[in-house]
């Protein structure tokens, strides 16, 4: 495992709890709208591949009440409260740039605020696989980095935090090369606990 996932993994170990509280605390976090643009594209019961579940609130829980959603995390604290928290989801250990799925294995892959912990020079990869493990026409839904962090900050809710991102524009090259065509292609400011963070956030059809 690399140096990143391991500041990723063991910080999130750390914050676990800490995270959930303070995410709740966003009041304009625009994951809901986000996640029923894509719902209202899928069938009942279709199934969601969600990277980097987190505690499973709100977004998987969102998710799995109408479709069939294997969370992945790195974290196994997350896992914890993912698995407490949305009993009616499936979930797992991993990286997600190390996984492996039959091509074709699910009808939408998502990914909260969770790509941009993976090193910048990876996220093309990252793409095509995601793109491979799609049906024809699946879709993609993510809310990625919009800078050029790319380095560990010292700390982030009280442990260290890695964080790697690209432009919006390079965001969207390296979609269109792993194959999508974004119907979403947005980026948004909302207000975290300690000011305003800005976020890209597509919605790509394979």
């Amino acid at each position: 495992m690399s140096d990143a996932r391991q500041v990723v993994e063991s910080g999130y170990d750390r914050i676990a709890q800490r995270y959930l509280e303070w995410s709740a605390r966003i009041p304009d976090d625009p994951r809901r709208r986000f996640a029923a643009e894509l719902t209202g594209r899928l069938d009942d019961g279709a199934p969601v591949l969600d990277l980097g579940c987190g505690a499973g609130v709100p977004s998987t829980a969102a998710l799995a009440e109408r479709h069939d959603v294997l969370g992945v995390d790195l974290s196994e604290a997350q896992l914890a409260l993912a698995r407490r928290n949305v009993p009616g989801a499936r979930f797992r250990r991993g990286d997600m740039t190390g996984l492996s799925f039959p091509d074709g294995s699910f009808a939408a892959v998502t990914a909260f605020y969770s790509v941009l912990h993976v090193p910048r020079e990876e996220q093309g990869a990252l793409f095509a696989g995601i793109a491979a493990w799609l049906r024809p026409g699946g879709w993609f839904l993510a809310a990625l980095g919009c800078s050029e962090a790319n380095g560990v900050e010292t700390s982030w809710l009280g442990a260290p935090m890695f964080f790697s991102s690209h432009s919006p524009a390079e965001n969207r090259r390296l979609l269109e090369a792993a194959g999508f065509t974004l119907d979403v292609d947005e980026t948004v400011t909302m207000q975290e606990p300690e000011g305003p963070a800005t976020f890209h956030w597509v919605l790509g059809r394979r």
